[in-house]
């Protein structure tokens, strides 16, 4: 089958790892993020446009220095060259999945931690899943 169907409130719930590529097409990328209680993805900045949506937990986006208070249903759209920072600020992990466009990360990599990823210097390389 060509594209993504999937259950994708399912699939961020039960995510675990700190970042999860699941999908990557020519124009977009679809990732899973879990943030532990206190983490925080990381103050940064990207030339592409990013989509966040919240499926358990709570936090803050920081968009240019602004923070508002997301949770569970909440979305999130941060234009290319705006500030971000996603931080998990409850007892629970923050479940969330990230649409990039253009795709950012490699397709399929895996980050366990936020170590992990801070330590990876992958970035995406033209190669899409089909």
């Amino acid at each position: 089958m060509k594209g993504f169907v999937e259950d994708i409130e399912g699939l961020a719930t039960r995510n675990d790892e700190f970042r999860k590529v699941l999908y990557t097409a020519k124009s977009c990328q679809l990732v899973l993020m879990a943030l532990k209680p206190q983490e925080e993805i990381g103050a940064e900045v990207h030339q592409l446009d990013q989509f966040f949506r919240v499926e358990e937990g709570s936090g803050e986006a920081v968009l240019d220095g602004v923070r508002t208070t997301i949770r569970a249903g909440f979305a999130v759209l941060v234009p290319a060259g705006t500030k971000h920072n996603i931080i998990n600020t409850g007892a629970a992990a923050l479940k969330l999945y990230t649409l990039y466009a253009p795709p950012n990360h490699r397709d399929r990599v895996v980050h366990h931690t936020r170590a992990d990823a801070e330590a990876d210097s992958e970035h995406f390389d033209g190669k899409t899943t089909e």
